[in-house]
């Protein structure tokens, strides 16, 4: 059987072409509900927010000389974080508007629920590589200092749209992945992946 028939090379390319689908529909929905978060937090959308502490930049130096498991690995360190950071926002939420815009908060809730399934699915693909899973202690954000309101509208500005940047850098890490190798036909593992 030829390697890019193997089992494991199928596997991976299904895995990352799911995982492209569901970064793609996450991105698509967290734009729409920047632009209903900003509506609804009075924000201006052009507003400049300065880097959010605890939330993990999807700018990346040296991008193309990252192997795949440093990619799948800074994945899933960022988006742990964002899982926790989202899980922040939708307390602050409730407490602010209480039930007075839960089409806000389910759409929160939608991303945070999509952000746990693609942290599932990078851990599946470790798996799939033999990797270790790194624990999570340490992974997500410090405890947040104690925040004004408008402070709390900004952070979650800035989280949503960090969070829309990685689901972009997500999609491109997958699609890297999931190319064959040139020299054997197969999809390159995760080590040898540039």
């Amino acid at each position: 059987m030829a390697a890019a028939d193997s089992p494991s090379a199928a596997l991976r390319r299904d895995l990352c072409s799911r995982g492209i689908r569901l970064a793609g529909k996450m991105r698509a929905d967290v734009v729409d509900l920047l632009d209903a978060y900003v509506e609804q937090q009075g924000l201006d959308a052009s507003a400049s927010v300065a880097a959010v502490e605890g939330v993990p930049l999807a700018a990346v130096e040296r991008w193309d000389e990252q192997t795949g498991t440093q990619r799948l690995l800074e994945n899933l360190v960022a988006y742990r974080a964002f899982r926790a950071l989202l899980a922040q926002m939708l307390e602050e939420q409730r407490e602010q508007l209480g039930e007075a815009d839960a089409g806000l908060g389910r759409a929160l809730a939608a991303v945070l629920l999509q952000v746990s399934a693609f942290v599932y699915h990078l851990e599946e693909l470790l798996r799939l590589e033999s990797r270790g899973i790194p624990g999570e202690e340490g992974d997500g954000p410090p405890p947040p200092p104690r925040l004004s309101l408008f402070e709390q509208k900004l952070r979650g500005l800035g989280v949503l749209r960090e969070l829309a940047q990685w689901a972009v850098r997500s999609v491109r890490d997958l699609r890297q992945l999931a190319k064959p190798s040139p020299a054997t036909g197969a999809a390159p593992g995760l080590a040898e992946s540039p």
